[in-house]
């Protein structure tokens, strides 16, 4: 089976339905990635295999997770899980954040790469931003609960959702979440090929 053909069924898994131009796309995504990476330190995930593992079907797995119209990508460094999620949904709307410039150097690549007109991207340090608020604000990686949390409070309103993408399940980071937020729900991510565990919260702001 080739990498294209294993990207489609993979991505179908997770209940993403992939053209094999989309998954074509998103090959060219990972190659890109790694020969920008030769040159510019953007990720430590250098071999082909597990390239689409971990950026490409670890991102697209919270596809089903997202709601409404516009998303935010907070800490997206160099466009996962971004990317791929706007380019399977492409009637939504991406902002990919990042303080990083050279990351986001070659988010701006990868946008025009994949014809991508459905993203934007800021630099900027997330708590710094003064935007009206996200319908879904995903985040992998970024920073423990609290943290993640306080930074995007003003990104944020009771109707926003936060994505948490985390490994194993965070209990001392979700014990440490101050009031005022709350878990909305979460559930165990399986991803092929991915030998480690993944989960994702979705935190809502309380009603005052």
């Amino acid at each position: 089976m080739s990498a294209l053909e294993g990207l489609v069924r993979d991505a179908s898994s997770l209940g993403v339905p992939l053209t094999g131009e989309d998954a074509a796309r998103l090959l060219a995504l990972c190659a890109d990635l790694a020969e920008w990476n030769q040159r510019v330190n953007l990720t430590a995930i250098t071999e082909p295999a597990a390239m689409i593992t971990h950026h490409l079907l670890d991102s697209l797995a919270v596809h089903a997770d997202l709601a409404g119209e516009r998303i935010a990508d907070v800490g997206t460094g160099a466009g996962f899980p971004g990317l791929p999620l706007a380019l399977v949904n492409r009637q939504r709307q991406f902002t990919l954040i990042d303080s990083t410039a050279k990351k986001l150097r070659f988010v701006e690549h990868a946008v025009q790469r994949l014809g991508l007109t459905n993203v934007t991207w800021v630099h900027a340090r997330t708590e710094q931003l003064a935007v009206p608020p996200f319908d879904t604000i995903v985040a992998r990686a970024f920073a423990p609960l609290p943290v993640l949390l306080e930074r995007v409070t003003g990104l944020s309103n009771q109707a926003t959702q936060v994505l948490a993408m985390k490994g194993k399940w965070p209990a001392q980071e979700l014990a440490a979440v101050r009031r005022g937020w709350r878990l909305a729900s979460s559930r165990r991510l399986v991803i092929p090929g991915l030998d480690a565990e993944r989960c994702v919260l979705a935190l809502r702001r309380d009603i005052m």
